[in-house]
């Protein structure tokens, strides 16, 4: 019974995470094609997947079952042609499905606009037809590009763009990421911006997001295959999405659950108070962009300190509690949205401790935001007087 459902769980596995990088190509490209308001995005996306694979190596290295655990000279590998793998279509490949679907349809548009490019149709013609030819030629272009640089990277140096990617972009990032102080401090930059008024994904969701995903992805695999023991045996896995999602975001951003909290409690100026009860309902699922412009943080001084230092204080104490072995590593993803306590519960494997470290740090954070918000309210106050 439990094989059956392990093949079940494995089915899914494979239609989602291990074709991943493949949805997230095609997902990019249309993005861009609609925001550069392309009239033809299917064939953006088109390209960029056929891109894809062009860039892939047209022989792989494939394990191969041993027949008899006695047998110590028997062939376990073999070189295969005409097969991708999952380790370039599943989460390690995300770097480079982003990469290409951004510069593979880019350059097709680019080629796209050249008119003499385009294959005139007589009259009477149906657009959907004659939009289709229109395509033809600059894709055949853009394709026979990116496979000659694949042929370059193959027979100069024997390698390919996803290998190339995760030595040059992915690892170093995984490095700088992975551990406390690069994390810590790449991710406070990002939300000094949202403070500004400048969303905090314009850095987050380049540097940070994309490589924590994939180190969580392969938290749950792992999770999966060797329960929650497997998972604590590896800290390298400890730092990853969901260590900021469930811990660094309560109520979004900054933490701003806490503040919204503070004001209901010893909150004295009203506007404050009506947007805290605008907000909190968003907030409890983690949305925050009414309490971002409408309380407001953005620009206001006092309340800058507490909102970067209560995110940097949520990835630091959750890791280091996660390291003492206090609660266990977040392993399962859950959504971003999802309210705190069900988080903590339900993204460590249902550790109760992961949702009393929740609450704990909510507490702090309130206590932390208390001075800010009333020296916030005092100048909106002496504000608001002197424009009267």
């Amino acid at each position: 019974i439990l094989a059956t459902a392990q093949y079940w769980g494995a089915a899914l596995s494979q239609g989602a995470l291990s074709v991943s990088a493949i949805l997230l190509c095609g997902m990019v490209a249309y993005s861009l094609a609609t925001n550069k308001r392309f009239d033809n995005p299917i064939s953006c996306v088109v390209v960029a997947l056929s891109v894809f694979f062009i860039m892939m190596p047209q022989t792989v290295t494939a394990s191969l079952a041993a027949t008899s655990p006695l047998v110590t000279d028997e062939v376990t590998s073999a070189a295969v042609t005409g097969a991708f793998i999952t380790s370039y279509t599943g989460t390690n490949g995300m770097f480079t499905a982003i990469i290409i679907g951004l510069l593979a349809p880019t350059l097709f548009i680019a080629v796209s606009g050249v008119d003499k490019l385009r294959i005139k149709m007589p009259e009477g013609v149906p657009p959907a037809v004659e939009k289709s030819f229109n395509v033809l030629i600059p894709m055949l272009l853009t394709l026979g590009a990116f496979g000659l640089v694949a042929m370059i990277l193959f027979a100069g140096f024997q390698t390919d763009i996803t290998a190339l990617i995760n030595t040059w972009i992915q690892t170093p990032l995984r490095a700088l990421t992975t551990n406390p102080v690069g994390l810590v401090f790449i991710y406070s930059l990002g939300v000094l911006l949202f403070t500004l008024g400048i969303h905090q994904s314009t850095i987050n969701g380049v540097l940070v997001e994309p490589i924590l995903t994939i180190v969580l992805v392969e938290a749950m695999e792992l999770y999966s295959t060797g329960g929650i023991d497997a998972v604590i045996a590896r800290p390298d896995l400890y730092l990853n999405m969901n260590i900021i999602n469930v811990y660094a975001l309560m109520g979004g951003s900054g933490c701003t659950l806490a503040l919204l909290i503070a004001t209901f409690i010893w909150g004295k100026w009203q506007p404050s108070k009506e947007i805290a009860k605008l907000g909190i309902l968003p907030s409890i699922f983690n949305i925050n962009e009414p309490v971002i412009y409408g309380y407001p943080i953005v620009f206001n001084i006092p309340l800058m300190i507490p909102f970067v230092l209560c995110t940097a204080l949520g990835i630091i104490i959750s890791y280091f509690a996660t390291v003492a072995g206090l609660v266990n590593p977040t392993c399962i993803q859950v959504p971003w949205t999802t309210p705190i306590i069900a988080s903590g519960l339900l993204s460590t494997g249902g550790d109760w401790r992961a949702a009393v470290l929740q609450v704990l740090l909510l507490a702090l954070f309130v206590v932390i935001y208390l001075p800010f918000m009333k020296a916030s309210e005092t100048a909106q106050r002496k504000q608001f007087e002197m424009s009267e």
